[in-house]
């Protein structure tokens, strides 16, 4: 498994594969491995999407452990689990009423899985589970904590010499804030499409790439 340690790079230079480990979204190919019981609610503003009922890790096994296999065939560096915090959802929005420590098990397990196959695995916010995610987990992807002012929550990564991944898609520079914290910053479009993205370089100055 590759070392992704917290000094500055972008993460563009790994190759890692991405996928929504918390949610159903019915235009995949591998849609067929869903059972109906673990489809809940859809998502707000995604609505070929639904939330999954991360309790069933046995039913939701076949898929997430096929999409792993998939990344390791593929030659990926690691994964990014996209919407892994589905217990957070205002209302039990998402159908189910899940808890904390069942998005835990969850998220550990998932990690656990990861590793099994030699890929990183990196957490994408969750921000309130971090003290408890950052020893299973390699790296974090975050998405707006300056425009949100939650990068403070990220130091237990930077303490465990893991890397911190940030995106920011309101035009601000915080190269020299990102730099002090060791985050490896990119400034992107929502589109994330690759144009008209910048990065933070390591003389905290925001550079066209």
């Amino acid at each position: 498994m590759k070392n992704i340690s917290n000094r500055i790079y972008p993460l563009f230079r790994l190759f890692e594969f991405n996928f929504s480990a918390g949610t159903y979204e019915e235009w995949r190919l591998d849609e067929n491995l869903f059972p109906n019981s673990v489809k809940g609610n859809k998502l707000q503003n995604w609505m070929r999407e639904r939330w999954l009922d991360i309790r069933q890790i046995n039913k939701l096994a076949p898929a997430m452990s096929a999409r792993l296999n998939l990344a390791t065939k593929k030659g990926c560096d690691g994964v990014e689990l996209d919407n892994v915090d589905a217990y957070m959802v205002n209302n039990n929005r998402s159908g189910f009423r899940l808890s904390y420590n069942d998005q835990l098990k969850y998220n550990i397990w998932l990690a656990k899985e990861a590793h099994q196959r030699n890929l990183s695995v990196g957490l994408k916010n969750d921000l309130d589970q971090i003290k408890d995610l950052v020893e299973y987990f390699d790296w974090a992807l975050n998405k707006q904590c300056w425009e949100y002012k939650t990068c403070d929550m990220l130091q237990p990564f930077i303490k465990a010499n893991k890397a911190i991944f940030n995106f920011e898609h309101r035009t601000m520079n915080r190269c020299p804030q990102a730099i002090q914290k060791k985050f490896s910053s990119i400034q992107s479009p929502k589109s994330l499409d690759g144009r008209n993205m910048k990065m933070c370089n390591e003389q905290g100055q925001l550079v066209s790439f």
